[in-house]
């Protein structure tokens, strides 16, 4: 049985991240906890964007992994969340990274916000991005690639709505191939 540890950094809503637990939980067949570390988020701004490096924080978490878990085979994947702007340099933004068949994930919540389009706030729309924004970087760390399928939480998502138009379950090809993963 796989194992998640969610990982609320820097301003992040800590219950917010909680309610994502026993999501992830069903969603991956796993057991999943929240935990906690202290980081100080300021090293991976970059004072020009003002956004935050995401691959500089997988970089660097993937680095203190075997202080927060270990890096044995048994050991749990690592979904770090924030509320910060994320960005990689080939992109404008990003709503999160992976590495690919690693451990480490990060997902931003800060451009999920209805208020970052001028729309009313709805904590019930921001948990439902969040939830599928959190099952697209966990299936890229269990090894799952973008999926073509439009009703696929592994679906790309460039744009909000791209997020809102898609499910937080993975397809039925998607699942059969994490399966298979996990066997492997």
């Amino acid at each position: 049985m796989s194992r998640i540890r969610l990982l609320p950094l820097g301003s992040a809503d800590r219950d917010m991240v909680a309610a994502l637990r026993p999501a992830l939980e069903a969603d991956f067949d796993a057991v999943a906890e929240v935990g906690e570390i202290d980081l100080d988020l300021d090293q991976f701004l970059d004072p020009r964007r003002l956004q935050y490096n995401s691959t500089a924080l997988i970089n660097h978490l993937q680095g203190r992994y075997a202080s927060i878990g270990g890096m044995r085979g048994d050991s749990p994947s690592l979904l770090a969340v924030v509320d910060e702007d994320l960005f990689i340099p080939i992109l404008t933004y990003v709503f999160g990274e992976a590495q690919l068949g690693g451990r480490v994930a990060v997902v931003s919540y800060h451009r999920l916000q209805n208020e970052r389009y001028g729309l009313p706030r709805d904590q019930g729309r921001l948990f439902e991005r969040l939830h599928k924004e959190a099952v697209h970087e966990l299936g890229h760390v269990f090894g799952l690639l973008h999926c073509p399928a439009r009703e696929c939480a592994m679906h790309i998502s460039t744009y909000v709505e791209d997020i809102d138009m898609k499910p937080a379950a993975l397809c039925p090809s998607c699942r059969r191939q994490l399966a298979t993963l996990a066997r492997a």
